[in-house]
């Protein structure tokens, strides 16, 4: 029993305590590569201060402590800031990017029966957004996308650009 406490000792001694981190850094890096979710950067980065404050001869505890404080800072303060940056999350496609458009209806739309409408070389089913009626080579915003077919609404005839 001695002996095992003695061991355990050893391993965490202040010598050692560099190369746990480094083992850290190395072990949260490649968590980081493999999952891609800018949790563990973090950890690897405050695991990184540490390899430094270990040399220190601070204790396991309060090592444990300011990198847990470290990580945890970066976390909550830089993690937003850097998916904002990196343009994480939800990106527009092509169909986000017609939403706004003008759009030549091809088709006459009306109440009751969907219509047909180009943009960028490419024939659309739509509909109006209310209902409306639009005729054939009128001009139509695009609203939103819904499928495969688009919410259309008219371009009356002194907004057009």
């Amino acid at each position: 029993m001695l002996l095992e406490i003695q061991s355990f000792n050893n391993f965490f001694s202040y010598e050692n305590m560099k190369w746990i981190w480094v083992g850290c850094v190395i072990l949260f890096a490649l968590i980081e590569i493999f999952t891609l979710g800018l949790t563990t950067i973090w950890f690897a980065l405050g695991a990184l201060v540490m390899v430094f404050l270990s040399m220190l001869n601070i204790p396991l505890a309060w090592q444990l402590l300011i990198f847990l404080v470290i990580s945890g800072v970066l976390l909550i303060f830089t993690r937003p800031l850097a998916i904002k940056k990196l343009k994480m999350g939800k990106e527009k496609t092509n169909v986000d990017s017609l939403v706004g458009k003008h759009a030549l209806v091809t088709r006459d739309i009306t109440e009751f029966e969907k219509g047909e409408i180009k943009i960028n070389g490419i024939y659309w089913s739509a509909r109006s957004e209310n209902n409306t009626e639009i005729k054939k080579d009128k001009k139509c915003v695009i609203v939103r996308i819904e499928g495969v077919q688009a919410i259309v609404n008219p371009v009356s005839e002194n907004k057009e650009q």
